[in-house]
């Protein structure tokens, strides 16, 4: 069984020509490298020990985040809710200011 974005295909164990792996797992590295980059900087490298890179079946990379500990997902979960958050207040301003695109949509009507 296979999800719309390929997540739950197989590894790619036994290669097949003509699926370009590579792509896919270059990709799946380069991401894994940024999450790893910005772990460290938080000092929670340690948390998330099992953070590879792979690909599946289809050539699509994955990145696999391993086994981890409830309070290191709890934590991840987390920095991803202050993430929004933060990404999300310079909007809050400008629609609390008029500025925003809903405020000069209503203004135009």
């Amino acid at each position: 069984m296979t999800d719309r974005r390929g997540v739950i295909a197989k590894r790619a164990e036994n290669l097949m020509p003509d699926v370009p792996y590579v792509r896919g797992w270059a990709q799946a590295r380069r991401s894994a490298g940024m999450l790893a980059e910005q772990l460290t900087a938080l000092d929670l490298e340690s948390d998330l020990p099992g953070l590879t890179a792979d690909v599946n079946v289809s050539g699509d990379g994955l990145v696999r985040l391993g086994t981890v500990r409830p309070e290191a997902a709890a934590l991840l979960a987390e920095l991803v809710v202050l993430g929004l958050a933060a990404e999300m207040m310079p909007h809050a301003d400008s629609l609390a200011q008029g500025t925003g695109t809903a405020c000069r949509n209503a203004s135009a009507a």
